[in-house]
């Protein structure tokens, strides 16, 4: 091997960003393999490459004396120099294949390297082929995702050349190229959505506080501010609905409520069940429970077609909820219907005591009565309001 090809090698190796000793070791360890089958040697053999010259020597290994396996004892060689005429030849021959194989590894590496550290990002591209068993996505040249069925939202189908994004929820490495998955249906993918799409959020005025979803269907996204006097929510929805409507778009029609966050348990739940009005959400914490009350016309809003509504509601806040209305949480002694109390705007927390506030601006201290937000004294006047 000429020292013009060990300049060529160099160049290649700089070119594609593989390490030039790296490439000469296994091409020196594959050459060994070949002079040993070419030669019909019965010895091992080692390959030198001349890293200036570029000049090739083959040498057999021969074992000195036996070897007591026993013993463990390291056994002593005699290189001998067994370099044929036409080395070079056979070289540049095995040069090709080894340097190929090294090149489409290091590319597999970088590749590995480059999107392990991308989990939990989202990315665009274009659908190479999709049928019942997956769906690829070219990302880039020489790089393709694997969109699986169980990540795929039951509405959606896919045309070729057709760009789409997703969302990368594992990097694998296999014996030909890096296995990038990526997922359609997980609930970072709105996130991921709301950030391009929000400058908001992208810069983290606005903050997500939870996303829950029904790939497909309908998610449900809660919201808050770090900016005193932003409203969170017209933020992500955008003037006239501008901005969510994009995200809709993206994810075929997908209906998407966003609701403002809360950190008292029950404004949250509340505002979870969203487009419903509440009258009153009672939380019971060892339950880990909230029995929401809502007027009877809104009932079935807020339970939602096959109990989607409440469902997504429950996924979002991390409660239990019993929705109950107005007329059967009266039976039950649970609501007043006429009661000062009620509002369809927010909902309290009701821990026992009467809910009454006097005169001079302070809590009643007294324990409701059973079946009743207030006391003795303040339940009568209550109703009589």
């Amino acid at each position: 091997m000429s020292s013009e090809l060990m300049d060529a090698l160099r160049q290649l190796a700089r070119e594609k960003n593989v390490d030039e000793y790296q490439m000469l070791d296994k091409l020196e360890q594959s050459l060994a393999g070949t002079y040993q089958r070419i030669l019909d040697l019965e010895n091992s053999v080692r390959v030198t490459i001349d890293r200036e010259s570029g000049r090739i020597y083959v040498y057999e290994l021969v074992p000195q004396g036996e070897w007591d396996e026993e013993a463990g004892e390291v056994p002593v060689y005699e290189e001998r120099d067994v370099t044929p005429a036409d080395v070079s030849r056979i070289a540049a021959q095995n040069a090709k294949n080894v340097i190929g194989s090294i090149i489409r590894e290091a590319e597999r590496e970088r590749i590995f390297d480059e999107y392990a550290d991308r989990i939990g990002e989202s990315v665009t591209g274009t659908v190479q082929q999709s049928d019942s068993r997956y769906t690829l996505i070219k990302l880039r040249e020489g790089v393709e995702a694997l969109l699986p069925p169980s990540e795929q939202p039951g509405n959606e189908r896919y045309d070729h050349n057709q760009r789409i994004k997703a969302y990368i929820i594992d990097v694998r490495k296999t014996s030909n190229e890096p296995s990038i998955v990526v997922s359609r249906t997980h609930p970072g993918l709105i996130r991921r959505l709301f950030e391009i799409e929000v400058p908001e959020v992208y810069d983290g005025i606005v903050e997500i506080k939870s996303v829950a979803r029904e790939p497909g269907m309908r998610s449900k996204v809660a919201v808050s501010s770090r900016e005193q006097g932003l409203d969170p929510v017209g933020a992500c929805v955008g003037p006239k609905g501008s901005r969510v409507r994009m995200i809709v778009s993206e994810l075929r029609g997908e209906r998407i409520d966003v609701v403002p966050w809360s950190e008292t348990p029950s404004t949250y739940v509340a505002m979870a069940l969203s487009p419903a009005k509440v009258d009153r959400a009672l939380i019971d914490e060892e339950t880990h429970t909230a029995t929401v009350i809502v007027p009877d016309d809104q009932l079935s809003l807020a339970i939602g077609k096959e109990g989607q509504n409440a469902r997504l509601a429950a996924k979002l806040t991390g409660w239990r909820i019993d929705i109950k209305s107005a007329s059967i949480a009266a039976a039950q002694g649970l609501y007043t219907p006429n009661a000062s109390h009620s509002s369809s705007a927010q909902a309290e927390e009701f821990d026992g005591r009467c809910v009454a506030v006097t005169s001079a601006g302070v809590r009643c201290r007294n324990q409701a009565r059973p079946g009743s937000f207030y006391c003795g004294i303040h339940d009568k006047e209550a109703a009589a309001e």
